[in-house]
């Protein structure tokens, strides 16, 4: 990654606050009662706050008429699914319009910014995670683009007029070196972005197909939000932190500070915009943030009555960016590219994605949608039945069942084999939201048989056959987050769970629970429990139980998990002695799994290599076969709503993609943003003869439209995934 970034000398940075100038301003919840990322002003006459719902499954983009009264008055609810991405274009065919990604399909939804109406367009979608976008609007052109950004990588994309329709072209993919969480523009072109606590980065955009240069502008800053305000004569940065905004000039050169005050325990998660028009009760404009506080979240607004002056901030409360940036505006994008190019010389075209051809007229697809299907647009592939993915190289399996709803947040699924009856053998799940937090328990056909009360539970697995005092048991463990703790139930003989004394254990101060999994040692008998926070930092407890049967921890070792990214799911092999562990943004890791094993780790699989492997990594299961070296590993690609499966024997070659898609004949939706996963290869019943595997499904889709509140956990029949003869050689 190192080498396309380029350090970028400031001369005139300044990151000392001595001499800086120090503001206050009085924050006021506009939005709330649901969770924001990104937020933007769509101005106007009637100015309206925008921003994105991505607390509920359903979730969508949200619109706020601007008033002095707070809170807002909500003028629209799209809910199109969880999204993080809503943002503002302007003037595209001479109206403005709202573009929104929901992650359930990836696919751009756009929405009239004046009547809320859906807008016609090509129905483009950009599989991935998508954190923040941003618009620039060329000087020189007048065109509009999208910049995209996800994990580690950035997607330019063009918004034009289409004969009425809206439509929206890939330009093209370019890496970076975080997830992009926030972005801002200035009027020079030049973008600013940044991940959560990572440096402060910029490229330059321009009309071309070449890749930019990504430089760092400042090294050490902690970053939650980016927003620019558009002066006469100078732009300005705005940088927002947890609770403050540091302001720069264009040339990054400290004007100084704003202190943010009028909510308790706040916190700011993005959302940073200013709307630089005066309207009622706001003179000089409007300055919002996405946050969370004590006891709500949503948008705040504050006023910039004042702020400018004493940060010596020449103010612009005329600022309209549907102004012309050009008079005479130069056509980068003419009939000699057939429009799907620019024009790179006098005579020369360079092409959009999905175009290719001297005068970009023919249409291409990616690896000509590997045999399995026909090109039809750009980049746009037909499948064939069986076979889906934005080139039909995913397999398309269909569940059998899914799970009754339960609980609004559900992440992780483990499956308990009933140890003389296998058609008993039951789903326990997580709910790690206070909307049903806990444990649920199906049956084989996704029935919920119980719930069980616990502490905002995230990961879940099994452990067989544990000595507590006299008695052998069953355990489901996992890592409440809720009072950051390793929590642990029994499993009866039925497959309910039930409390256990020392089921609630305890660790260090200011360690925050993420992911978990178990692991027993096949050298020692001993059984143990991994847990990790977001920061990767890995602690292995050995469990053990005292003579009356009540469990302890004791820490015997920890690690730093992969390469400095955010961790969550994790499996063992209890035969190989590995712990396999997913990062996120970069791809799985395998370690030793021994208290006593090294603490460097291999990397079996990283995002963008031959595999095809996307962030998000998520969950992460292992089936291994009956007996011998032979079985698999399958995670989960969160941005692509997809799994990957890998052998399990080292090198771990990679062995193919698939994905749920929808179950028509059975009204059983397709899955999407999918968190955790598990699978076993043996024979339960009739539905699941070689195996099964069930997931998370983030949004749950409607038979008769629209997504449910509660997430659900899809159940497929381990063989439709991996065919006959992979799932018959388990030899279970």
């Amino acid at each position: 990654m190192k080498s396309f970034i380029k350090c970028l000398t400031w001369a005139s940075v300044v990151l000392s606050f001595a001499a800086a100038q120090e503001v206050n301003v009085t924050l006021v919840p506009a939005a709330i009662g649901f969770k924001a990322d990104n937020a933007a002003f769509l101005y106007g006459s009637s100015p309206v706050l925008v921003t994105n719902d991505a607390g509920a499954a359903d979730g969508g983009l949200r619109t706020f008429d601007v008033s002095k009264s707070t809170p807002f008055k909500q003028s629209a609810h799209k809910k199109t699914g969880r999204s993080k991405i809503a943002v503002p274009v302007y003037d595209v065919g001479g109206r403005d319009v709202i573009i929104n990604i929901p992650a359930p399909d990836s696919l751009f939804r756009v929405f009239d910014a004046q009547s809320g109406k859906k807008v016609n367009s090509n129905d483009k979608k950009q599989l991935g995670d998508w954190s923040t976008a941003c618009v620039w609007k060329s000087g020189k052109s007048g065109e509009s683009y999208l910049f995209l950004f996800g994990k580690q990588m950035v997607v330019q994309l063009l918004v034009r007029d289409q004969k009425k329709d809206v439509e929206i072209l890939e330009i093209q993919t370019f890496p970076i070196p975080v997830e992009g969480e926030s972005c801002s523009v200035l009027s020079n072109g030049q973008v600013f972005f940044s991940g959560k606590n990572r440096p402060l980065y910029s490229f330059q955009a321009s009309e071309t197909t070449k890749a930019p240069e990504v430089k760092t502008a400042i090294e050490k800053i902690k970053i939650t939000g980016l927003a620019t305000y558009y002066g006469k004569s100078n732009d300005y940065l705005f940088v927002a932190h947890k609770d403050t905004i540091s302001v720069y000039d264009q040339n990054l050169k400290s004007k100084g500070s704003i202190v943010l005050s009028g909510v308790p325990e706040l916190e700011v998660k993005g959302g940073l915009s200013m709307l630089q028009n005066p309207v009622e009760g706001y003179p000089s404009g409007v300055i919002s943030v996405a946050f969370e506080g004590k006891d709500q979240n949503g948008v705040a607004i504050g006023s910039l009555e004042g702020v400018l002056k004493s940060l010596d901030v020449k103010a612009n409360t005329k600022y309209n960016p549907k102004d012309k940036l050009c008079k005479r505006c130069e056509d980068k994008i003419s009939d000699k590219c057939s429009n799907n190019g620019f024009t790179a010389g006098s005579d020369s075209c360079s092409c959009f994605v999905g175009f290719s051809g001297q005068d970009c007229s023919k249409t291409t697809c990616e690896n000509a949608c590997s045999g399995h299907g026909k090109c039809a647009g750009p980049n746009v592939c037909k499948c064939k039945d069986g076979w889906t993915g934005p080139d039909c190289s995913f397999v398309a399996v269909k569940a059998k069942y899914e799970t009754e709803a339960n609980g609004g947040d559900g992440d992780d699924p483990a499956i308990w084999i009933h140890a003389t009856r296998p058609d008993q053998s039951r789903i326990i799940t997580t709910t790690k939201s206070a909307d049903g937090e806990g444990f649920g328990v199906f049956d084989l056909k996704g029935k919920l048989l119980q719930h069980l009360a616990a502490e905002e539970p995230n990961n879940v697995d099994i452990i067989y056959n544990f000595t507590a005092g006299n008695r052998k048991i069953d355990l489901a463990y996992a890592a409440c987050r809720g009072d950051n703790t390793l929590c642990l139930v029994e499993v009866n003989s039925t497959g309910l769970l039930k409390p256990i004394s020392g089921g609630a254990q305890s660790l260090p101060k200011g360690y925050k629970t993420y992911g978990s999994c178990n692991y027993r040692s096949k050298k020692t008998g001993k059984e143990y429990l991994f847990v990790n926070n977001k920061e990767a930092k890995y602690l292995q407890y050995e469990l053990t139980a005292t003579t009356n049967g009540t469990l302890q921890t004791t820490l015997v070792r920890e690690f730093q998990g992969g390469s400095g990214g955010q961790v969550e799911g994790c499996v063992s092999d209890e035969e190989a002695g590995f712990l396999f562990l997913g990062e996120e943004p970069s791809g799985i890791w395998r370690y030793e799994a021994e208290p006593t094993g090294s603490n460097t780790g291999v990397q079996i699989a990283r995002v963008g290599d031959a595999s095809g492997l996307h962030a998000d990594v998520e969950g992460i299961t292992l089936v291994p076969a009956k007996s011998g070296p032979g079985g698999y590993i399958i995670v989960s690609s969160q941005g692509i709503s997809s799994y990957f499966v890998y052998e399990r024997a080292p090198p771990h070659k990679y062995v193919t993609t698939f994905t749920v898609v929808n179950n028509d004949k059975d009204g059983i939706d397709h899955v999407s943003n999918t968190d955790g996963l598990v699978a076993v290869g043996n024979a339960l019943n009739k539905d699941f003869p070689r195996g099964l595997f069930v997931t998370h499904d983030d949004a749950n889709e409607l038979a008769e439209g629209g997504t449910a509140k509660e997430a659900s956990f899809k159940l497929v029949s381990l063989v439709d995934i991996l065919g006959e003869d992979r799932a018959k050689s388990l030899g279970y």
